[in-house]
């Protein structure tokens, strides 16, 4: 399991999606997940602290309002499965002498996780590249060539992403 971190949300100039860059936190390893706009905004607001402008919670906020108010605890978030282009994420509650997990979308788990200050986890298997189902690498390969030009670009040459 690796240990990751927000590095930028930007927007993919071919699909004109945002795109969540998780980077590894002691490696050079970039996992891109392609959000929608509302939970990019999410993100963006939990990273610049915007929460205490806004009237009344935000869904993600208001998760967080909850397990406070029932004294639990958001031990981490794990990035841990991709299904086809889908990524799939857990929430690991803890609340007095109770563990669970709690199956969750990739950026909602990162709102969340960026709000109760928990930190995000990538399965091995998930950060490495893959291959497509009918095993002529077209997938890896488009992985591979995002990840290059990510490598090469500074999380700055993408802009922030505005909501």
């Amino acid at each position: 399991m690796v240990k990751v971190d927000v590095s930028a949300l930007a927007i993919d100039a071919a699909t004109n999606m945002p795109i969540m860059l998780l980077k590894e936190e002691n490696g050079d390893r970039v996992l891109p997940i392609w959000v929608g706009f509302p939970e990019a905004s999410a993100i963006a607001m939990a990273q610049s602290y915007v929460r205490h402008e806004i009237e009344r919670p935000m869904t993600h906020d208001l998760m967080k309002l909850i397990l406070d108010g029932l004294g639990g605890t958001l031990i981490k978030i794990v990035i841990d499965e991709l299904e086809g282009t889908t990524y799939k994420a857990k929430l690991f509650l803890q609340t007095g002498d109770t563990d669970c997990y709690i199956d969750a979308r990739p950026s909602d788990a990162v709102a969340l996780a960026l709000r109760m200050g928990a930190p995000i986890f990538v399965a091995d298997a998930v950060i490495e590249p893959q291959t497509d189902n009918d095993g002529s690498g077209s997938l890896m390969e488009n992985i591979d060539e995002l990840r290059k030009r990510l490598r090469e670009i500074d999380p700055s040459d993408f802009g922030k992403f505005s909501f």
